[in-house]
């Protein structure tokens, strides 16, 4: 025991608040992960954008983190992904939630949607949900405001509501736009 698996799957976290607010239901434990192949003239966390800059993480340690705030959810809280995109580091993600679940936790992922998320059918089935960040449904003003193309986040708007997993969809709104 305490001896580190060498295969051991590690995420890289950006940063960590406790008491989110705005990340889902309730009081939620947010995990903002590093990574985001996305260049969006309004991120609002552009200094998450590279893949291994942060602090490396297992599963276990960071639910550890987590759990110590638990008190503080209340019925709604639990654990919120964030990034940066956090299906970038989906292997990373299936492992917390697992653990989580162990726990009886609910676990959200917040998703700009630009990979395609029914490609991960045992994420997508122990995540409690998604929040998903359209940008823009105008494909015009999606690509002047992010330099990609939203067709896939247009399907998996229609998989996430057809399997019962979008939490919530956002949206960006700027003056001109």
């Amino acid at each position: 025991a305490g001896m580190e698996q060498a295969n051991e799957i590690k995420g890289y976290v950006h940063s960590l608040e406790s008491f989110g607010s705005v990340d889902g239901p309730g009081v939620r434990y947010v995990i903002f992960v590093s990574g985001c192949a996305m260049r969006c003239q309004f991120c609002h966390n552009p200094d998450t954008w590279d893949m291994k800059v942060g602090t490396p993480y297992t599963a276990d340690e960071l639910l550890k983190k987590a759990v110590r705030y638990k008190g503080y959810w209340g019925k709604e809280g639990g654990i919120t992904v964030s990034g940066g995109e956090c299906s970038l580091q989906r292997d990373f993600l299936l492992e917390l939630f697992t653990l989580a679940k162990k726990k009886k936790l609910t676990c959200l992922m917040d998703s700009n949607g630009t990979i395609d998320l029914s490609r991960y059918p045992e994420l997508m089935e122990i995540c409690d949900g998604v929040m998903l960040d359209v940008k823009s449904w105008d494909g015009g003003v999606f690509h002047a405001l992010t330099g990609g193309e939203n067709d896939t986040v247009k399907q998996n708007l229609r998989y996430l509501y057809d399997t019962g997993k979008l939490e919530e969809v956002r949206i960006v709104c700027l003056p001109g736009y």
